[in-house]
């Protein structure tokens, strides 16, 4: 690999249109990566976080009218760049329908415009919402903000663009090149591209000139991380230049990337799996000695975010991930590449002072799969007219669907054409093999249906359980 490498993909972004920004965001990725510096942060240099105060205890100490100042304060902010490419989507991910409400269909960015504009009306805020989409989502996306008669915004910019990097072959270091599909050739830099976006885009000081001192940011596919006065309140009470919300492990989410305390330092940081070295493995995903994961719902003040990036030049010191991986993801026998990425949370390790908050679980409520999907278009959720995702414990079946059949929404729709069946019973659900459903079918107990080796049926009505589809005699 020669040590001019980086100047192939300097080249290349340029040709692509790319800002000084974007390249020099890329090169110090590059440059960390060039130099072999470790990716590891090893469990022995960190301390576990187990005291960290949760909203539900610290609620009364909250005064209700400076949280309702500081909500007025407060500005959304939601990653919308992804494409749902894992389930077979070819547009942006947050108009993939999630459920009905009052008979009409509703998509992530139709139910995250309802949340907003119902925290709008309820509290008389203007609470302005910037989407950071990518140039493939940002058609689509902008025309369902400008379709909606009730979301209106002029003064604060709607979007931001985030950056593109290319993809690095992984034996040669120069940027790959992949003729068949040039488009697969570039990446996203991973969500910490937000901090250089916002930068870039000017969106920090247009928001201080509209009195916004306040700047949540979360993912598009996470329903629960809806607008909160108690947080927003929270937040400004706590002094703190940055907070992330961080939720209780349950086993499933033993692998989610978790804040610690870096004994050095003393600073906060976050540690995502792909950073936990093979040998910490065991401590790294123990529930017990880890109990929190981070939601990457984070809270920042404006002003100490735009005097962070005005003295690095927009590029912010984060933690390099390597992201291995084929230049076609679908053809592992396509060139081995590097995506080298940053994380949104890992900017807590640079504010002195920063903090979390343990919220409740309904503020955790992603969609990565089609297995989350299918809990969030079952009857164990209702929306409400206030456009939240509502269910009774937020303690959720295990869904495990045959990805050979299930995994692309085209084939999850067919496999569902009246809906997905009753959860309300259900300690877990696993299908194995191709079954297609009819209508009212329920589900109890540990479901699971077998493979049958062929396409099989759930006929209308039928209940499903430990055995199978139930016999209709019971005898």
């Amino acid at each position: 690999m020669s040590n001019d490498s980086f100047s192939l993909s300097a080249a290349k972004m340029r040709e692509h249109g790319m800002s000084e920004i974007a390249i020099s965001q890329f090169e110090r990725l590059y440059r960390t990566w060039q130099a072999d510096q470790s990716e590891w942060i090893r469990e022995e240099d960190v301390e576990p976080l187990t005291d960290i105060p949760a909203v539900r205890d610290i609620h009364h100490t909250i005064d209700h009218d400076k949280a309702l100042e500081a909500f007025r304060k407060t500005a959304f902010l939601k990653l919308n760049g992804g494409l749902g490419t894992s389930m077979g989507l070819a547009g942006p991910k947050s108009l993939l329908p999630v459920r009905r409400h009052k008979a009409k269909r509703m998509r992530f960015l139709d139910i995250i415009l309802g949340q907003v504009i119902t925290a709008r009306t309820r509290e008389n805020v203007q609470l302005p919402l910037t989407l950071m989409n990518s140039f493939r989502t940002s058609k689509e996306s902008m025309a369902v903000l400008h379709h909606n008669r009730r979301f209106h915004q002029d003064d604060i910019p709607m979007e931001i663009i985030q950056h593109v990097e290319p993809k690095i072959d992984a034996a040669t270091g120069a940027p790959v090149e992949h003729p068949e599909n040039p488009e697969l050739e570039w990446c996203p830099p991973g969500h910490g591209d937000v901090f250089a976006t916002l930068w870039e885009s000017g969106l920090l000081d247009s928001l201080l000139e509209h009195g916004i001192e306040y700047l949540f940011i979360s993912n598009s596919d996470n329903l629960g991380a809806r607008p909160s006065t108690t947080l927003a309140g929270a937040f400004a009470q706590s002094g703190a230049p940055f907070m992330v919300e961080v939720a209780h492990k349950t086993p499933a989410d033993r692998k989610g990337g978790h804040i610690v305390r870096d004994k050095k330092t003393g600073r906060l940081s976050l540690r995502e799996m792909s950073q936990v070295h093979p040998d910490d493995k065991a401590d790294a995903t123990n529930i017990a000695k880890h109990p929190y994961f981070n939601t990457n719902n984070i809270w920042v003040r404006v002003r100490d975010l735009r005097e962070k990036l005005a003295a690095t030049n927009g590029v912010l010191e984060l933690p390099v991930i390597r992201n291995r991986k084929t230049v076609d993801p679908t053809d592992s026998s396509t060139t081995k590449v590097i995506q080298l990425e940053t994380a949104m949370g890992a900017a807590i390790s640079l504010f002195d002072g920063a903090t979390c908050i343990e919220v409740d679980r309904p503020r955790f409520l992603p969609v990565k799969t089609t297995n989350d999907l299918f809990i969030m278009r079952s009857d164990r959720f209702h929306l409400t007219d206030s456009y939240e995702m509502e269910d009774g414990n937020y303690i959720f079946p295990e869904v495990d669907l045959d990805p050979r059949y299930y995994k692309n929404i085209a084939d999850f729709d067919e496999r569902f054409p009246y809906g997905v069946p009753s959860l309300a019973a259900a300690k877990s659900f696993t299908v194995k093999g191709d079954w297609t459903f009819g209508q009212n079918v329920k589900c109890f107990s540990d479901a699971l249906l077998e493979d049958k080796g062929d396409p099989a049926y759930v006929p209308n009505g039928e209940f499903i359980g430990p055995l199978g589809v139930e016999p209709d005699d019971w005898l």
